[in-house]
């Protein structure tokens, strides 16, 4: 995972600045694998036998996910967080599941309309991310909403 956390343009739109350090990765590492299965659920995201990031929920019903930009625009990313809301809906019966994504991000606004989430609102000013502040979009999807896009 360092090697995706330390790149600038993986971490452009995440909720800090890149990994400065291998320690700084593995202490966010280790807070992840410390969710408390009531609260939340990540994973690791491998394909042909290399990780290339994550997704899951930190925090139930926040979904979040980070990918390689080597893997960016084959389809990886919305097959990772398709299973996730499957997942999300079918084990963990949760009635609705939200995001929180940076508006210049186009590509997972896409990934997440393609998925049948939508826009609820959008506030300014939502994360200092090293010294910059950055907006939020928020997206939400019903487990209702999911069944018609999957019927």
């Amino acid at each position: 995972m360092h090697t995706i956390m330390k790149q600038s343009r993986a971490m452009a739109y995440w909720s800090t600045p890149p990994h400065a350090s291998e320690v700084q990765t593995r202490e966010w590492l280790a807070n992840m694998a410390q969710i408390e299965p009531a609260l939340g659920e990540d994973f690791i995201v491998e394909f042909e036998g290399r990780v290339i990031g994550k997704a899951g929920f930190y925090r139930f019903p926040d979904i979040g996910y980070l990918l390689d930009p080597a893997v960016w625009g084959q389809g990886i990313g919305r097959e990772a967080v398709e299973a996730i809301v499957a997942r999300g809906f079918a084990v963990h019966h949760l009635p609705r599941i939200t995001a929180d994504v940076d508006p210049r991000n186009k590509a997972s606004m896409r990934l997440l309309e393609g998925l049948a989430f939508a826009e609820t609102h959008r506030q300014a000013r939502t994360w200092l991310v090293g010294d910059m502040w950055c907006d939020s979009v928020y997206y939400a999807l019903t487990r209702e909403e999911w069944d018609q896009r999957t019927a």
